[in-house]
């Protein structure tokens, strides 16, 4: 099993006003040696937002701004990228690596933790249990169901296609991971044997 979010995240997460001034939030984060406050909600349906040092830096001390004079609104990111409890570790990473972030908050209806990439470095199992090992044994036991299922009710027939799906979208993600295409997938071997399961798998959806 894949470790999720709730796994690692922290727990004890530090909120802040978006209408604070950003003197609070430097005070706030010195004090308890954050690099981030998640920006409270203003009510129910509002998206939460994200303060960071460095926004702080970037967008206040950077151009000499008077921390007392600036809302953290005014530098927030809002809405911010948040993360379902849920979801895999595998997949925070790949969040955070496409968006180009460092934490976010976790969200299920309401806050329930902050993840970060400090996270997934010391709490995660990726070291020990790599997803790419799973991931080969799924794909082995699936190419099994499929031959198994296309045995039974016949290379032509819309089981055996969609059993495939199931195979081709596990070593998708797969070759994803070693960022490189595969040649010939388990799909295209069978097909040699089997060549009417190819034209059969153009079925309707």
């Amino acid at each position: 099993m894949m470790m999720k979010a709730e796994d690692i995240m922290t727990t004890e997460v530090v909120t802040i006003r978006g209408s604070a001034t950003v003197a609070e939030a430097v005070a706030m984060m010195n004090d308890l040696c954050l690099r981030a406050l998640i920006v409270e909600r203003r009510h129910e349906q509002d998206a939460y937002g994200i303060v960071t040092e460095t926004d702080i830096v970037y967008k206040v001390a950077a151009f000499g701004k008077d921390p007392a004079n600036v809302r953290v609104y005014e530098i927030m990111t809002k809405p911010c990228i948040v993360v379902n409890p849920e979801l895999g570790v595998e997949y925070v990473a790949r969040l955070f690596a496409n968006a180009r972030i460092r934490r976010a908050p976790v969200i299920s209806n309401t806050l329930v933790g902050i993840i970060s990439i400090t996270d997934i470095l010391s709490k995660s199992d990726f070291v020990t249990k790599p997803k790419s090992i799973l991931l080969e044994q799924q794909i082995e036991k699936a190419i099994e169901d499929a031959r198994a299922v296309c045995k039974e009710k016949g290379a032509t027939s819309k089981e055996c296609a969609v059993a495939w799906d199931i195979v081709e979208e596990l070593q998708a993600e797969a070759s994803h991971q070693r960022a490189i295409k595969i040649d010939k997938t388990a799909f295209d071997l069978y097909c040699e044997e089997n060549p009417e399961a190819a034209e059969a798998r153009m079925y309707e959806s």
